[in-house]
């Protein structure tokens, strides 16, 4: 037998038979693993409510033919709990996983920047102090960061002359200067780059500072420039609800 271990974000589930589960989880140290969870969906399950979406966990697997098999599963950090009852948070929370899972085609290869993105932002938004939207666009600046598509913002996608620039595309790369500027391209606000590149290095006052009007045209931004890279369009992005969030009582 073959065991390992490893802790794991869960990404996504599907249904498998009559009582199983493939759960698809990105680890800390082999990146994303599909494994199968047996009689999961039975009532009598030792650990199901515990490989549900968002779930971080510590978990072993036993090394099958075709899929790994979970064999023990402990919660380390119960995300779902918050984020299921609220639609913004939720819908969020989705979006994450899903460019999760498409950032990391290739099974067993490590991806720990990742890991900890995925694990930072679902504990932001489970903690309900920031704007899911905003910690929706930083995490999506920050992942195409790690995949090598960022945009450029401060500086000209295509020459590098410093900025900023009035122009931004997103098949040049991001902004533009006058001399490299292409048709189509749209002409953000100042603040929409401020946005966006505090929400990349994680300036989170100056981000919080930003208006509606301003995190509106920058989440276009941020997905048009990730759906672009992904060559389709995220499932879950357009259910995600874009509106300014009141914070809770004493946060």
């Amino acid at each position: 037998m073959s065991l390992y271990r490893d802790t794991g974000v869960v990404l996504r589930v599907h249904k498998l038979g009559e009582a199983d589960r493939i759960i698809t989880f990105l680890t800390r140290r082999y990146g994303k693993v599909r494994a199968v969870a047996k009689g999961v969906r039975r009532t009598t399950s030792r650990f199901g409510a515990r490989l549900e979406p968002f779930g971080h966990v510590d978990v072993q697997f036993y090394t099958g033919r075709s899929l790994d098999v979970i064999t023990q599963v402990q919660t380390v950090d119960a995300f779902a709990l918050p984020l299921v009852g609220d639609y913004q948070r939720y819908t969020a929370a989705s979006a994450i996983a899903e460019t999760a899972d498409r950032l990391t085609v290739e099974e067993g290869e490590p991806a720990m920047r990742l890991y900890l993105l995925v694990v930072g932002a679902l504990r932001a938004l489970a903690d309900g102090q920031r704007d899911p939207s905003l910690v929706l666009d930083a995490f999506l600046l920050r992942a195409m960061s790690f995949a090598g598509w960022a945009p450029a913002i401060t500086e000209c996608a295509r020459c590098g002359l410093p900025g900023p620039h009035a122009a931004f595309n997103v098949q040049a790369g991001g902004s533009l200067c006058g001399d490299c500027r292409v048709a189509g391209s749209v002409h953000p606000a100042p603040e929409v780059l401020v946005l966006l590149e505090s929400l990349l290095h994680g300036d989170w006052d100056v981000a919080e500072a930003s208006v509606q009007a301003t995190r509106r045209d920058a989440s276009g931004i941020v997905a048009a420039h990730l759906q672009w890279h992904l060559e389709r369009q995220l499932k879950s992005l357009p259910l995600v609800e874009r509106r300014a969030r009141e914070l809770q009582p004493g946060k």
